[in-house]
């Protein structure tokens, strides 16, 4: 007992350790925004589960502890009607090393363009972000695994656009008490800034000169931005109750660059080898102004052939100002 409480409060001391009142402007932001339907349905708690495609998202080392090729795929319709999508596929190499490939996208549709007074031009534009991955995990021991997740980004808007590069990097460990202890930093990267054709501008150098050219052409300077850069700290543990019910809980410590520092926790029971699995979730604890608040999902694992199973789940998240979302992901291990 006295373990749990201690391995308790070495993640709130985590928290406050790194612990910086800020808000700011990040670029690539839809890379902190939450994905699979597990990890969003137990509140975001997922640092030290990290059992499914999703992993490379949350822990790149989870996905050397799955020990199958996995396909997973999770669409989610988020706020003004935009979407969400993620695919991963995890291929093992053999026991112990495991490399990953995951494609993250969000798309806006067409939007109309207009100009200085709400003018009509009849033009529309179209914006999207995306982010191209490459994970390789490796287990050190059967109770300890690191990850790497190296990742291409770019954001568009119209004809601008700005592209970086990242990595994530993450550990897992099964403890010798039961529980499983995770930790991850996501988005290392270097600053990002638009550029494009929508910056070019034709300038007159010099207005108080009569008949010089008026229409240089130039590029409007854009600022740098930080990517949004988190550590997570996570602690889980599975309770069997009996034959036929498991029960996970989940606690995570969030500190990212743009923002307070903040707790998401949950829990996830299964009934019958996990054949239906119940979550619930409270995510952003701490956390001034909140968007996030309550989340609940369901999963259904239907029985399959030999070493082959198929999971689906559904997640529902509650946003306190901009509406709900719902998440949806399918997964196949073989």
């Amino acid at each position: 007992m006295k373990s749990i409480y201690l391995t308790i409060v070495i993640i709130f001391l985590s928290v406050n350790l790194f612990a910086v009142d800020k808000t700011g402007t990040m670029a690539a932001k839809f890379l902190s925004t939450s994905i699979g339907s597990q990890a969003v349905g137990i509140g975001g708690a997922f640092t030290s589960i990290a059992n499914d495609g999703s992993a490379m998202y949350w822990n790149p080392a989870g996905i050397s502890f799955n020990q199958l090729r996995k396909f997973y795929v999770n669409h989610s319709n988020w706020i003004a009607d935009i979407s969400f999508d993620y695919l991963s596929l995890t291929i093992p190499i053999n026991e112990n090393n495991y490399i990953g490939l995951n494609v993250t996208s969000v798309t806006m549709g067409e939007m109309e363009v207009t100009r200085y007074g709400n003018e009509d031009t009849g033009e529309t534009f179209s914006a999207s972000d995306h982010a191209f991955g490459i994970t390789y995990s490796m287990n050190l021991t059967d109770k300890f695994s690191i990850g790497l997740n190296g990742k291409f980004i770019q954001e568009k808007i119209a004809n601008s656009y700005a592209n970086g590069f990242a990595l994530d990097l993450g550990t897992l460990f099964k403890t010798p008490y039961g529980f499983r202890l995770g930790t991850s930093i996501s988005n290392f990267g270097p600053k990002m800034k638009m550029s494009g054709d929508d910056l070019l501008v034709a300038i007159d150098i010099d207005e108080t000169i009569d008949g010089n050219n008026e229409s240089v052409t130039g590029y409007l300077a854009t600022e740098k931005f930080d990517l949004p850069l988190i550590l997570r700290v996570g602690i889980s543990n599975d309770i069997l109750i009996g034959k036929v019910v498991r029960m996970t809980w989940a606690v995570d410590a969030n500190s990212p660059n743009d923002n307070q520092n903040y707790i998401n926790t949950g829990i996830e029971v299964g009934f019958l080898n996990d054949l239906v699995i119940f979550r619930s979730g409270i995510n952003s604890i701490f956390l001034d102004n909140k968007q996030n608040q309550f989340s609940y999902g369901i999963g259904v694992r239907p029985p399959m052939i030999k070493n082959k199973s198929l999971q689906i789940n559904y997640a529902f998240e509650m946003l306190k100002h901009l509406g709900d979302t719902h998440q949806i992901s399918m997964e196949i291990s073989y």
